[in-house]
């Protein structure tokens, strides 16, 4: 059973009288949100569409950190930045100036992106949820329960407790009135009257009604079961670094228990995703990292949906930029071939296929291969592009072609220009000079083809693999595949090119008889 079924059934096996499942998910807005955190999202929304394909009725909910405080300014944000540090997100203003906050302006282009793929969520903002006063309700009881919830922290911890630690402690933050910033210290609680007071490093003090506060915020710890609870959240995945005997999720979920009286939700670990090539771990408050929308200028979305669909989220895996962009499109491509002409016996496979489609509908594209090794020999005209692919049985209209084109262009002139190939302006005498008569006796028959036929395609090529016989089988495809070879480099000085009648088509019989003549 593919791993989101598997989740999604035993959902509704633990919630049978369950009328709305909530799944949860959410992310900071500390900088562009990244490939690796796609994984937090995309988890989510498979086991929610695994629920609705059974018969559930869903509430997908992602939250937007944006009342957490700014710890570090990304490599792609000006460096000035630094005075906001201690400042929420939503607080600070938008470093390219293209919206009301720095928080708005990463939300944005993530949410952007989800639309690409057909993700539709219920964004909740909680900068928003938290100064409206939704919470102070819990921001209070969990004031009143600080040292019964500073006794479960202390039990995941390897250090010893103390009465004054116990005493001093707040499982919240306050943001100071006057500066923005959380550098305060709570002085005083009045748990009769339900008032703090606080002090800042900026000199100010201020003391506030629990109930009528707009700058307090629950630590990580709290608020997250505190949101669970609120939300009535029964699935929510995190990464493995909130996944360890100690880590966030099981301490919230003792928190959960013993403060907010609610059971936690059903929980998935998931492994970090890496870009092939790319050293170390991806990150939006550093600016190290790939977002969903620059993947989306080399794969299709539905190609990208699939590579995390197809791997259960334990397994940790790479999104290659380079050649692995081939391999990838290809396998994707035999998948969907294998599918539609109902060969495909993977079952995973078949469901992981069907979750990357948000409308199920699994049609065949052009090949990606194919139209990158044309692209640059027609000087990436899209037009003699889809006369090339029609005249070889391959018939698409130019909005699907340009699906697969623009982004096997992008990929060349960013990713791998190796594959950048252009015809050769002139013969390529040097290298024909090198070949011995056997070798050039296949190049000469080669012409000679090429001159005289008028067959199909098919007839072409059964001639030109022709040329290389012998009685050995081995010999004989070491021979073809070194003639190959050659006439590749001879026409693109490249060692591979797109199949031969495509490559003549694509430069046509007269250049190509010229690259070829040495006689």
């Amino acid at each position: 059973m593919h791993w989101a079924y598997k989740i999604a059934t035993e959902l509704i096996n633990k919630y049978p009288n369950k009328e709305t499942f909530v799944c949860a998910s959410g992310i900071s807005p500390s900088g562009s949100v990244h490939i690796g955190n796609f994984r937090e999202v995309i988890t989510t929304y498979f086991v929610v569409k695994a629920l609705q394909d059974l018969g559930k009725k869903t509430r997908f909910i992602f939250s937007w950190d944006d009342f957490d405080r700014f710890r570090k300014v990304p490599n792609n944000v000006d460096a000035e930045f630094q005075q906001y540090i201690g400042k929420s997100y939503d607080n600070i203003p938008d470093p390219f100036g293209c919206h009301h906050s720095y928080a708005e302006h990463f939300e944005a282009e993530f949410e952007d992106s989800l639309k690409v793929f057909g993700i539709e969520i219920e964004f909740i903002y909680q900068h928003s949820a938290y100064t409206s006063g939704k919470y102070n309700k819990q921001i209070l009881h969990a004031l009143k329960q600080r040292k019964e919830i500073y006794d479960i922290l202390m039990e995941f911890k390897t250090s010893q407790s103390s009465n004054h630690d116990r005493d001093a402690f707040y499982p919240l933050t306050i943001y100071c009135k006057k500066c923005g910033k959380d550098d305060t210290k709570i002085i005083l609680f009045e748990e009769e009257q339900e008032e703090i007071k606080y002090e800042c490093l900026c000199g100010f003090q201020h003391q506030i009604k629990i109930m009528e506060a707009n700058n307090i915020k629950l630590n990580w710890k709290v608020d997250w079961p505190m949101r669970w609870m609120m939300e009535d959240v029964i699935f929510e995945p995190g990464g493995r670094d909130h996944s360890s005997e100690t880590g966030s999720y099981n301490v919230s979920k003792e928190i959960a228990k013993r403060i907010f009286h609610f059971e936690a939700p059903d929980y998935t670990p998931y492994e970090f995703i890496g870009i092939k090539g790319q050293n170390g771990k991806m990150s939006s408050s550093t600016g190290n990292n790939i977002t969903p929308n620059e993947l989306l200028n080399i794969y299709i979305p539905e190609i990208i949906l699939f590579m995390f669909a197809k791997y259960k989220p334990s397994t940790a895996f790479n999104i290659g930029t380079d050649e692995e962009v081939l391999k990838n499109y290809t396998e994707y491509e035999r998948y969907i071939v294998n599918n539609l002409n109902r060969s495909l016996e993977d079952e995973d496979i078949k469901y992981a296929l069907e979750l990357s489609h948000s409308n199920k509908t699994l049609s065949r594209l052009p090949k990606f291969s194919l139209i990158a090794s044309v692209l640059p020999l027609v000087n990436y005209n899209v037009q003699l592009l889809q006369k090339i692919l029609e005249k070889n049985g391959e018939k698409y209209d130019i909005q699907t072609i340009k699906k697969i084109s623009n982004r096997a262009e992008y990929w060349i002139k960013h990713c791998y220009p190796i594959k950048n190939i252009v015809v050769n302006q002139n013969k390529a005498s040097d290298l024909f000079q090198t070949l011995n008569d056997e070798q050039r006796n296949w190049i000469y028959q080669l012409q000679e083809y090429i001159a005289l036929t008028n067959n199909s395609d098919s007839q072409l090529m059964q001639k030109i693999y022709a040329i290389c016989q012998h009685h050995d089988k081995k010999i004989m495809k070491a021979n073809q595949k070194q003639f190959f070879t050659l006439v590749y480099k001879l026409i693109l000085n490249s060692p591979s090119g797109p199949p031969f009648p495509i490559l003549i088509q694509a430069i046509g019989k007269d250049k190509t008889l010229d690259l070829l003549d040495f006689q």
